[in-house]
């Protein structure tokens, strides 16, 4: 039988539209750089170009985003930005067939694709308090991890089994498909598209501010956003030097280091499962810090890992990490679509996310930067060291003093 949010016919479809869009995403990030790869003999340089290009426009669009999206329908929104998706993946194996594939349209749809990406995120983030109510935020938002776990497991391996079936350019057509199931999807939901909130529309720049003047102002928020931005300077540090160390420090062989980078999603995806009956007998607000300060000390076995039984130790290291991390995202997401006004959500969780993003390739980049000056494996001391202390904010904020976010006045 089912309970909680699985109840809700809609919200089973916004769950449906996940699914479609977690597994074509995962899908697309394997056979994007295998169609620069296999059909096009791309150098390394442009494939990182293109790499780079599959994550850049929340830096380069986020905070106006966040603004435009407030002004917006938000299902019309990520219904738009699906069709978007699926156009421009379907136009590769298009361009193939007609002989004008190049590594130039490649970064362009990558580029747009993330576009689309980014006001599909903001719009998603915010379009969830319109079908559950604020008692269900944590359980939805939970459940919806779960399918993101899932995808993040199943995506690339069922990528690369694709990708020898059909091609790299015919696979892009698959997760053209996808974004299409997921537009599909968004469609049957039969709650109306709530219209925007009558309030002063304003100046881009003045609406941006305000987004980050509601964040800093907030008590758990600000302590929250500067918790994710040193933790994701940090794990981006690790994970762009994770290949790198299986391979040349502790010398697996590539299999083995693919399963290895996998075992991450499993905790993910326990994190997921367990997360709403941890909410409910704990309280969200007790899990969500506990969740990041319990898990983080395991973050300092990874740089002992050899080749031999301690090659646990980055399984163990992975799923904790992951573990923590989802009931942490799950915890502070769901306050953040409590607390913030209707017509602010958008802005908020822009804001939040491009500070939090932002500091992904800065860490990407002092980790090479690091390890070439000390070492691979001393890089990761430091860098875990780093995501150990990474959660100070929260045990200097009201959050540890708290069981659930209802203590707060969340928004009516």
């Amino acid at each position: 039988m089912t309970t909680g949010v699985l109840r809700n016919p809609d919200f089973l479809r916004f769950l449906g539209s996940h699914v479609a869009n977690e597994i074509g995403a995962n899908i697309s990030r394997v056979a994007l750089p295998m169609v620069a790869v296999l059909a096009l003999h791309a150098s390394p340089m442009e494939v990182g170009v293109l790499s780079a290009l599959q994550t850049s426009a929340f830096l380069i669009i986020g905070l106006p985003a966040g603004v435009w999206v407030d002004r917006m329908r938000k299902r019309r929104v990520m219904m738009t930005a699906d069709l978007a998706r699926s156009l421009l993946l379907a136009s590769i194996p298009l361009a193939q067939a007609l002989g004008v594939l190049s590594i130039w349209l490649l970064c362009v749809v990558a580029l747009l694709v993330s576009a689309a990406g980014v006001f599909n995120d903001v719009a998603d983030q915010t379009y969830l308090p319109d079908l559950v109510d604020k008692g269900g935020l944590g359980d939805g938002n939970a459940k919806l991890e779960v399918v993101r776990s899932s995808g993040a497991l199943a995506g690339p391996g069922l990528g690369g089994l694709l990708v020898q079936l059909l091609g790299a350019p015919r696979t892009l057509l698959a997760t053209a498909l996808a974004s299409l199931g997921s537009l599909i999807f968004l469609s049957t939901i039969r709650a109306a598209d709530r219209p925007v909130a009558a309030v002063e529309k304003g100046g881009l720049f003045r609406g941006i501010g305000e987004g980050f003047a509601f964040v800093w102002r907030d008590r758990l928020l600000r302590p929250i956003m500067m918790t994710t931005a040193a933790t994701n300077l940090c794990l981006s540090a690790v994970l762009g030097l994770s290949v790198l160390f299986l391979a040349d420090v502790v010398l697996l062989p590539a299999g083995l280091i693919g399963l290895l980078l996998m075992s991450g999603a499993v905790g993910g995806l326990i994190g997921g499962l367990v997360g709403g009956p941890l909410f409910r007998r704990y309280g969200m607000a007790r899990v969500t810090w506990l969740g990041m300060a319990v898990s983080s000390p395991f973050g300092l076995l990874l740089p002992m890992t050899e080749a031999d039984w301690r090659v646990s130790f980055f399984v163990i290291t992975s799923i904790t990490l992951s573990l923590g991390a989802i009931l942490y995202n799950v915890g502070q997401l769901s306050y953040r679509q409590a607390v913030a006004p209707e017509h602010m959500l958008g802005r908020v969780n822009a804001t939040v996310r491009f500070v939090v993003w932002g500091t992904m390739p800065i860490g990407a980049l002092l980790g090479g930067v690091v390890a070439q000056q000390i070492g691979v494996r001393e890089a990761l001391w430091v860098f875990m060291g780093g995501r150990l202390i990474s959660f100070l904010p929260l045990l200097f904020s009201p959050l540890t003093r708290m069981r659930d976010f209802s203590q707060v006045q969340l928004r009516s």
